[in-house]
């Protein structure tokens, strides 16, 4: 079966920096398109990056990396705003499968 599990949420203080993580299974996190979103309440899902782009709106500030040995995807966010404020998840892009998401809370 396919599993998306998100861990590394929490709550930090603006300027402060998270590093998250997506491990997989059931499928190989190298040889998949691999994407981290965010969803902030009522507001819709976006798309934070993809493995070698990274949205706009985090650029300078986001970094995707992956690990293929330990099948995991990583977002680094650092600076981070009060507007980062979300739930952030993890999804293979071909089939959309995702994760349940980790809180990132920042004040």
């Amino acid at each position: 079966d396919v599993q998306l599990v998100e861990s590394g949420g929490g709550s930090v203080k603006a300027g402060g920096s998270l590093t998250l993580s997506c491990t997989a299974s059931g499928f190989s996190v190298g040889d998949s398109d691999m994407g981290w979103y965010r969803q902030a309440p009522g507001r819709e899902c976006e798309l934070a990056g993809t493995v070698g782009r990274i949205a706009d709106s985090v650029k300078g500030r986001f970094t995707i990396s992956r690990d293929n040995a330990r099948n995991t995807l990583y977002l680094q966010l650092n600076s981070l705003k009060t507007e980062d404020t979300a739930n952030y998840y993890c999804q293979e892009e071909v089939s959309s499968h995702r994760g349940q998401g980790t809180q990132v809370t920042v004040s």
